[in-house]
C-alpha cells in the first residue's frame, strides 16, 4: 500500500528535524567549521539528502540559529505580576540551557567565530539585547512592586546574566552534572529585597 501524502509529509518531516539536530552537534562541536558531511554522518542520512533540505551549509547553519533563537522563550504574561513574569521567564530559560546546552555553545560559536555572516552576529546580539531589556523591565517593575532588590537595575541583570552565563558553561563543560542547574526560585531569591 503506498503511503499517504500526510505518511510523505511526516517522513519529510522527521528526516528534516533529524538533519536539523545532526547539524546542531556537529555546529556546536565546530562551529562554522563544520562540514555538510560531518552534518549528514550525524543525523545518519546521506549527504545529498542533507543538502535536498539545505541548499547549502550556510542556509542549514541560519536554520539553526533562527531555531535556537525562538520568539516563545522571551514571551511574559502582562496580566502577571512582575515577579511571577521574572519566575517563568527564568524557569524557560534555565530549562532550555539545561536541556539543550548545545544551543547555547552554537550561539558562543556564532558570536566568536570570525566566518560568522555579520548579519548572523547582529541578529544574535539583539536577541540578547532583548533579552535584557526584558528582564531590566521585569526588575524595575518588581523594584516598585517591592518584589526585587532596590539596587542598580542594570547591576541586577548584569548578575542575572551572568548566572545564566556560567551555569550554560558549566553545563557544557559538565555535561554530567546539569541536575545541578539552579532552579528559578533560588535565582529570585538572590533578586529578593
Amino acid at each position: 500500500m503506498p503511503r499517504t501524502e500526510a505518511d510523505n509529509e511526516r517522513v519529510r518531516d522527521e528526516q528534516r528535524a533529524r538533519i536539523l539536530n545532526g547539524a546542531r552537534a556537529v555546529f556546536a562541536r565546530r562551529g562554522i567549521a563544520a562540514t555538510m558531511a560531518e552534518v549528514a554522518a550525524e543525523a545518519g542520512v546521506s549527504q545529498g539528502l542533507a543538502y535536498r533540505y539545505f541548499a547549502s551549509k550556510d542556509e542549514l547553519f541560519r536554520a539553526l540559529v533562527a531555531d535556537a533563537m525562538r520568539p516563545d522563550d522571551l514571551q511574559v504574561d502582562p496580566s502577571a505580576a512582575p515577579g511571577a513574569q521574572l519566575r517563568r521567564l527564568l524557569t524557560v530559560v534555565l530549562e532550555t540551557r539545561r536541556d539543550h546546552p548545545e544551543m547555547y555553545q552554537l550561539m558562543y560559536h556564532v558570536l566568536s567565530d570570525s566566518g560568522t555572516p555579520p548579519d548572523v552576529i547582529a541578529a544574535v546580539q539583539q536577541r540578547g539585547m532583548r533579552f535584557f531589556e526584558l528582564v531590566r523591565t521585569l526588575v524595575v517593575e518588581g523594584q516598585a512592586t517591592g518584589e526585587i532588590a532596590p539596587d542598580d537595575p542594570d547591576q541586577l541583570v548584569a548578575a542575572v546574566v551572568a548566572m545564566l552565563d556560567g551555569v550554560t558553561r558549566f553545563s557544557l563543560n559538565h555535561p554530567d552534572q546539569r541536575s545541578h542547574f539552579p532552579d528559578p526560585a533560588i535565582v529570585l531569591r538572590m533578586l529578593a529585597p
